[in-house]
């Protein structure tokens, strides 16, 4: 089988070949996806000391340094023209970022007894913000769409087989079996973030038939390790994301794929199951939520339940941005104890049946749990506004690019974004803003690969 990235060159008696030049870019960002998809307690670190604080330099950000000198590299050699059809996803994007960065230099946020943290938080923020302007240079054909592509899915097929062994007992990096959720290499969100891209390549296999998409040997390894790793995550957000994703696919692909009956089960078929299985991993703690919310009668609390507690937490965090709305409290502070602690009392009385230990305190820092609610304390209505302008910037990108890009491009990015980023969507919704983790890392391929797609429409029809 011929390989995508090597060209062949003839001799007297034998056939040489050599790495193609073009495809060094999507080779870099191949061999970085397996170095920004595992958890940070497993990478070799280098403490840095800046000061009066210490910043850890892991190896995923020695890939994303490799990947943005290449980057600027092939910027150098063949211009920046791709990235002109993204131009509004980066002007928000970079909007969003000032805008951080005012509420993390402000006066409040300097005067912060941590501010240290939050400022290295905030410029991890940004490295990773950088892999999205990178794919767009690198991801330029379809070799290194499904070099790219590839390289995720097969990643995404050894962190679910590892979460498959710990399913079986079996104690490698270091499981937890609370709640039979199970982490692989990389953690529960960042496993199902992982999921999401390759069942999104399932979904758009499904839908468009497996030859329209990258790399069609691996669609249906992609839907299943996409549901294995989604259920074993066992994260309900992203189930419920991954049905809104899905649906979002479908009628994308409506109008140019027309998709039968039959792949419309199929791919209802496919959420169904995820949605069986991670309601079958997290059924003692949605049956504490159900209790939680009245649906059935209460037992004695004996714990902490999550649901109930992200509930508290989101209850404050609103508390908080209706006293802070335009500006918010600065990065990362709405889990300081100062902020947070004049709304705890209201809380207690407002939640009196969920435990003490739910409850943010000194030394229990839970943070606000979303995204969404944590960017409206932390940046107030400017700073969710500009969130949700790049999440619109990267959809609107992705529908275009399922509409007009040649395939694969068009399932392998449009169809796979539009869906990918509807189900990343949902995992937020249950972490607060963490910079520098797989979940961010996703998301800004997913961004970046939707520009990617919006370049070649415009290269293919001439503007």
């Amino acid at each position: 089988m011929p390989i995508p990235w090597l060209e062949s060159s003839p001799t007297a008696s034998n056939v040489r070949y050599v790495v193609d030049r073009e495809a060094v870019g999507a080779l870099v960002l191949a061999i970085t996806i397996p170095l920004l998809f595992v958890h940070e307690r497993f990478q070799p670190t280098y403490v840095l000391e800046l000061g009066t604080t210490s910043v850890d330099v892991r190896l995923s950000d020695a890939a994303i340094i490799a990947v943005v000198v290449v980057a600027l590299a092939t910027a150098v050699r063949i211009g920046i023209s791709r990235l002109r059809p993204g131009r509004f996803l980066w002007i928000s994007g970079l909007a969003l970022l000032l805008w951080l960065a005012f509420g993390t230099l402000r006066p409040a946020s300097l005067d912060d007894a941590r501010f240290d943290d939050h400022l290295v938080s905030f410029l991890k923020l940004c490295e990773y913000a950088l892999v999205a302007v990178a794919v767009p240079l690198l991801v330029r054909r379809t070799s290194d769409l499904n070099i790219v592509v590839g390289s995720t899915v097969v990643w995404a097929g050894v962190a679910s087989s590892v979460a498959l062994i710990q399913f079986f007992g079996i104690d490698i990096f270091e499981a937890s079996r609370a709640g039979w959720r199970y982490p692989s290499f990389l953690g529960r969100h960042d496993l199902a973030a992982l999921s999401v891209l390759a069942a999104s390549l399932g979904a758009a296999g499904i839908v468009v038939g497996r030859r329209r998409v990258p790399v069609p040997r691996l669609a249906l390894i992609g839907t299943v390790a996409g549901v294995l790793g989604l259920v074993l995550a066992g994260s309900v957000t992203a189930a419920a994301g991954l049905a809104v994703g899905a649906a979002t696919l479908a009628l994308a692909s409506r109008r140019r794929y027309a998709p039968s009956a039959r792949q419309l089960l199929a791919l209802v078929a496919m959420v169904g199951v995820v949605a069986v299985g991670v309601t079958a991993v997290r059924s003692a703690a949605l049956n504490d939520f159900l209790q939680f919310v009245g649906i059935r009668d209460e037992d004695e609390a004996q714990g902490v339940e999550s649901y109930s507690q992200r509930t508290v937490l989101a209850y404050i965090g609103l508390r908080i941005f209706q006293d802070n709305p335009i500006l918010g409290v600065g990065w990362q502070r709405s889990s300081r104890p100062e902020v947070f602690e004049p709304y705890v009392p209201d809380a207690r009385e407002r939640f009196p049946d969920v435990v003490d230990l739910a409850f943010p305190a000194e030394g229990r820092e839970w943070g606000i749990q979303n995204l969404y609610i944590q960017m409206l304390a932390d940046a107030g209505v400017i700073g969710i506004f500009l969130l949700l302008a790049v999440g619109a910037a990267g959809l609107v990108l992705a529908w275009r690019t399922a509409a007009y890009a040649p395939n694969p491009w068009a399932g392998g990015t449009g169809l796979l974004v539009l869906c990918a980023l509807m189900a990343l969507a949902g995992v937020w919704a249950s972490l607060g803003v963490v910079a520098g983790i797989p979940l961010q890392a996703a998301t800004c391929l997913l961004l970046g690969l939707a520009a990617a797609g919006a370049a070649t429409v415009e290269e293919e029809t001439g503007g």
